[in-house]
């Protein structure tokens, strides 16, 4: 058996619940954070940060909360937060003493938060259940989303993630995975999201400089593979299959690029998404991309997103070409 699984029921209490209840019923699968986690420093300071984040939000109200997982599961310290932030009038008793009454009471509560978020339910890493029994990560995921939502200049403790483990019953039997979940978000993507707002403020506000930045980019790609014999004077067609943005990375990064490795003259879009993905990949490795890009976008020609996986080797070689 995988040691984690038992390592996993160190305490009483989680043992008692998956022996005595029918907590992960057939099929369903249940992430818990594993208690190696239980010395992690930035997870108990985001603990420590929500849970004063509760009390000072709720002061008025004289609430007070000491443990995230004994004192939201109830739905009662959820529901006055909600109403305090959002000015939501939640249909709903404010008490509610039996399970019944609490389940009923944090199905509205969630439902209300996945309609102010916007979120499907695919997307939601809480429920009524997880949430009812005192799931620790599921309530650190929901709390992370209501503050984000609500108060989203509020300096949330960045780079918090723990160790899980997923449980799943199977017709054999109890099956484990491990894995690393991030709880909030990395301090580097977090700036990196602050360098593509500065492309969406570009052309949705500031359209009448967008020709200047293109401009700019088209010369300085222009410079470096015109080496090659190539010629740049279009964006969204001349980059969508890859190869110039290939070319330009072996220029100036000084990669030797086996013409194994890509197709010098792809024929479908599976070879345009192949030449796209292996470019992302090695600005990755290079430590020039540090955001999400979706390949299929620049194989569709979509120019902001060109332009900013551009403005990725325009920013640290400019100054090397001025």
């Amino acid at each position: 058996m995988d040691p984690d699984f038992l390592n996993i029921f160190t305490q009483p209490s989680t043992l008692d619940r998956f022996l005595t209840e029918d907590v992960i019923t057939k099929g369903e699968k249940r992430k818990l954070i594993k208690p190696t986690s239980s010395n992690n420093r930035k997870l108990e300071e985001l603990k420590l940060f929500l849970t004063e984040w509760i009390n000072r939000t709720l002061k008025e109200e004289h609430i007070v909360v000491k443990s995230l997982e004994e004192d939201l599961y109830d739905g009662l310290v959820l529901h006055h937060l909600l109403e305090n932030l959002g000015s939501l009038k939640l249909d709903v008793d404010k008490i509610a003493l039996t399970e019944k009454k609490q389940r009923q009471k944090l199905s509205v509560i969630l439902e209300a938060v996945a309609k102010c978020l916007q979120l499907e339910e695919s997307q939601l890493k809480w429920s009524v259940e997880s949430i009812l029994a005192k799931d620790l990560l599921s309530t650190l995921h929901l709390l992370v989303a209501i503050a984000k939502h609500f108060e989203p200049t509020l300096a949330l403790p960045p780079n918090v993630q723990v160790e899980t483990i997923t449980i799943e019953t199977t017709s054999r039997g109890l099956k484990t995975s491990n894995g690393v979940e991030n709880i909030t978000e990395n301090k580097e993507n977090i700036e990196a999201q602050s360098k593509d707002d500065a492309f969406d403020e570009l052309f949705n506000c500031a359209p009448d400089k967008l020709d200047a930045v293109k401009k700019a980019l088209l010369q300085f790609v222009d410079q470096n593979v015109g080496k090659l014999g190539l010629n740049v004077r279009d964006i969204e067609s001349q980059f969508s299959d890859g190869v110039i943005l290939l070319l330009l990375i072996g220029q100036l990064e000084g990669y030797f690029l086996n013409l194994r490795n890509f197709f010098l003259t792809p024929a479908s879009t599976m070879e345009m998404l192949h030449n796209i993905n292996l470019a992302l990949e090695l600005l990755a490795e290079g430590g020039l991309l540090n955001f999400h890009v979706n390949s299929e976008d620049i194989v569709n020609g979509d120019m902001k997103a060109i332009m900013r996986v551009l403005y990725c080797l325009y920013s640290k070689y400019r100054t090397k070409e001025a």
